[in-house]
């Protein structure tokens, strides 16, 4: 805009740069004479480094001043980046200044992120001016106050790191060691790693670090209390902070009251803040596919069965056309041809049928009719179980192990056979009925199979909903796929390059995702040997991933605290979660595509709305990490296992209904939750000493459960 054009034209001119003084002022068109306007500059006592203050109150104001708070006309890369950098940024100056360095980049170059702490402030001032904000903050207003509390932590970290950056280091052991207790308990394990810090050469190669100082912190604020914060900092000609709010937070401002202490704290937490509200505002098609028709062959006992009582058993043939119960597709689906799918082959038609006369005679689940749980133990398991996965009709279950072993077992009386070999299967009548039968090996059933491959602990594994093949992820940077057919590996995907935390295959098989220790997740299809897509965007591990229901989105957990949820199509990041307070370790999205469950090491289960992309549910009780959440097969109940050893079952058709999702807190993130977790509790299940890493509903929705028992 013409003000900020005009104040970097006499920052120019001051600083005798006529050239590039010229330059800018061709692009833009502007006089000689142009340059009056009341923009003040401020020269900051560094030599050649300025910095644009903001227009006086009153102007500007529409825009969320000076860059700082939302804009829909920016590019997104630039969104909060102070106006100077951006003019400067396009003007011919090569120096290393503190404005130069702010667009963020995907890959930054270290040297050139850090050299943005070259502020020459006093640093015996920085307790002054901290300790000056805090009392500040302290005496404003309540409604004020817990909003404007959320600049402590980020502006500590920033005033610290500028401290070290620059060599005082027993100002900046002072300044830690007189703030660090005020910051809020989430904070904690950020506050360890930054303790070490104590050396500029430590922050080189520190990935906390430059993800602070690269991703702006988000702190979302209600006008009022911003006008308050501004107002304040420029009476005090408080600069340092200032700045610092300016190049290092974004501040996405809301019209409307403040929010409460309690709403903030349901949302931060995570390493960037929270997120902006325009990071939840595309449409996200969460409806269900439609599901392809075709005719159940209805056998004897289902006949005799309808002669005794017409009415359930009439209503099967018609739970088989799930899509044609009603012809019209779910308004809230993504187009059936969106993404490509696999074609259903005759064995998945069969399969579908199965389910279909199973879905029959399931037990309807409610507060009133809870499942029984069938708890499988891994005994002796002293190679570490670090990962189980059942197939979806629950005739295996498969172990991920420390010692680098997958292993399967067949939980039915059916034993696990691989193929003939080549040989014998060429004296095979192909023409057979039983030619499937004919095919299996009688001499090699077992009830349990070893795979060996992986070269490090296996810390994910999944079936493939066929049943054909299985999924792997280990520490040594690969996934594999395995054959159940002959139990050995197809494929090595080399991708990640370091340790590979978690997979899963799309419900309709085909393509599947990984997550890992390299921040990215990607989605791979099993005939290809590179990814598909990457998805990039968290800041820390990707620990967990999940397939929609749909398979047109994938949701992904991270150490970063947040849970972000990623379009198979283009790649784009369509939702951002912020409010656990530790790293996720498991998700489970409701059968019916419309919500989300997270869990974390802070011991809660949050619940999303992923239309609206809110929080709208939090469920305590759990008193350590959660490793695994399942919903009932029509979604009535949300199943939680935790490392403290119990399996929880939650009310999910209560938590969910009634949600106040309208357009106002979804515009201002001012949630209500209802503190109502002991209502929707409605059971708690102990383990005699074993830590609960999968759960699982059947068809029939009897639960499963597995984990290793330990003997401490």
């Amino acid at each position: 805009d013409r003000q900020t054009l005009v104040a970097v034209l006499q920052f120019l001119r001051r600083s005798n740069l006529r050239e590039s003084e010229e330059i800018l002022r061709r692009e833009a068109r502007l006089l000689g004479d142009d340059l009056g306007g009341n923009v003040a500059t401020v020269a900051t006592s560094s030599p050649g480094v300025a910095a644009v203050a903001a227009v006086p109150p009153g102007k500007g104001e529409a825009r969320g001043d000076c860059g700082v708070g939302p804009s829909s006309q920016q590019d997104p890369q630039e969104v909060g980046s102070p106006c100077a950098a951006r003019s400067l940024r396009g003007s011919p100056l090569c120096w290393d200044t503190r404005v130069g360095a702010v667009v963020v980049e995907d890959q930054p170059d270290v040297s050139a992120v850090l050299s943005a702490y070259n502020q020459q402030g006093d640093p015996t001032l920085y307790e002054e001016y901290y300790s000056g904000l805090k009392h500040f903050i302290e005496c404003s207003l309540d409604c004020h106050r817990a909003e404007l509390s959320q600049l402590f932590y980020p502006l500590f970290v920033h005033m610290y790191l500028e401290l070290v950056y620059n060599q005082h280091e027993s100002e900046a052991k002072s300044f830690f060691e007189r703030f660090h207790g005020d910051q809020e308990c989430y904070y904690q394990d950020d506050l360890r790693v930054l303790s070490s810090l104590t050396k500029k050469e430590h922050m080189k190669g520190n990935e906390t670090m430059l993800d602070f100082r690269t991703s702006k912190f988000v702190l979302r604020i209600s006008r009022d209390s911003y006008q308050l914060l501004k107002r304040h900092l420029q009476e005090k000609q408080n600069n340092q902070i200032w700045n610092i709010v300016q190049e290092h937070l974004y501040i996405d401002i809301f019209d409307g009251m403040p929010r409460s202490k309690q709403q903030i704290d349901a949302m931060v937490g995570s390493l960037a803040g929270e997120a902006k509200r325009e990071a939840n505002k595309a449409k996200v098609f969460f409806g269900l596919l439609k599901e392809p028709e075709f005719d159940v062959p209805l056998d004897d006992e289902d006949e005799e069965g309808e002669n005794e009582e017409g009415k359930p058993k009439k209503k099967k043939p018609k739970k088989d056309n799930v899509g044609s119960k009603s012809k019209k597709q779910d308004p809230n689906a993504p187009p059936q041809n969106r993404i490509p799918l696999p074609e259903l082959k005759d064995s998945d038609k069969l399969d579908k049928v199965m389910n279909m006369k199973e879905a029959a005679r399931r037990v309807r689940l409610g507060p009133d009719c809870l499942p029984s749980i069938c708890f499988y133990t891994f005994l002796n398991a002293y190679q570490g179980l670090t990962a189980v996965d059942i197939t979806d009709d629950s005739s295996m279950i498969v172990g991920g192990f420390a010692d680098s072993t997958v292993r399967v077992w067949s939980v039915t009386p059916k034993k696990l056979r691989s193929v003939k070999t080549a040989a014998d299967l060429s004296l095979i009548d192909k023409e057979s009925d039983d030619v499937l039968e004919r095919i299996m090996d009688e001499k090699t059933a077992s009830e349990l199979k070893i795979l060996y491959g992986h070269s490090g602990p296996v810390y994910g594994t999944s079936f493939s909903p066929d049943r054909n093949y299985l999924l792997s992820c280990s520490e040594d940077g690969t996934v594999r796929l395995w054959s159940l057919q002959t139990f050995t590996c197809l494929v090595g995907y080399k991708g990640h390059n370091y340790p590979v935390w978690d997979t899963q295959f799309s419900p309709y098989g085909y393509y599947f995702v990984s997550g890992g220790h390299d921040r990215v997740a990607r989605l791979w299809a099993t005939d290809h040997y590179q990814p598909l897509r990457i998805f990039a965007g968290h800041l820390a591990d990707v620990t967990c991933t999940r397939f929609h229901p749909n398979s047109n989105y994938i949701a992904t957990g991270s150490a970063d605290r947040t849970i972000r949820l990623w379009d198979v199509l283009n790649g784009n990041c369509v939702r951002i979660f912020t409010g656990h307070k530790g790293p996720i370790h498991s998700l489970a999205f409701s059968p019916n595509g419309r919500f989300l469950a997270t869990g974390a090491t802070d011991g809660r289960v949050l619940l999303w709305d992923i239309g609206h992309g809110l929080m709208v549910g939090e469920l305590k009780g759990h008193t350590d990490t959660i490793y695994a959440l399942r919903f009932s097969r029509d979604g009535e109940i949300l199943a939680s296992g935790s490392m403290d050893n119990t399996v929880r079952l939650w009310d999910a058709v209560k938590a969910f209904e009634d949600l106040e999702t309208d357009d106002f807190t979804t515009a201002t993130g001012h949630i209500n939750l209802p503190e109502n977790s002991q209502d929707l509790l409605l059971g708690t299940y102990m383990t005699k000493s074993t830590p609960v890493v999968h759960l699982h509903f059947t068809r029939r929705n009897l639960l499963l459960a597995a984990g290793a028992y330990s003997s401490q």
